[in-house]
């Protein structure tokens, strides 16, 4: 019998010098480069706080990471009305565009 769930593959990733080995289902380069995102965020946040430790850098990672999902959702969800709106608009145009055929 065939597994529909995907073989899982080991990804070893580096993460403010510490070495992590993560288990991904998808693209072990995805998993790469998100890893690398949040190592250079982390080394960013570490060089402006040298007294801070790891958990104090992680805490305002997640911090900044969670401001920034904050934002792309609320730019999505103004994208979302504006779609939404011109869906109206034109759903009206073309019920204006058939109305006259339907009348011939």
């Amino acid at each position: 019998m065939e597994s529909s769930t995907p073989e899982k593959q080991t990804v070893r990733v580096i993460i403010l010098s510490r070495p992590y080995v993560l288990r991904t289902a998808g693209d072990p380069r995805e998993v790469e480069a998100v890893a690398a995102s949040i190592n250079e965020l982390m080394l960013a946040i570490a060089a402006k706080s040298p007294n801070a430790d790891s958990t104090h850098i992680a805490v305002l990672a997640c911090l900044h990471l969670a401001d920034k999902l904050h934002l792309l959702e609320r730019d999505l969800q103004g994208l979302k009305e504006r779609v939404d709106r011109k869906s109206e608009e034109f759903s009206a145009l073309l019920d204006q565009m058939i109305a006259p055929s339907e009348q011939s």
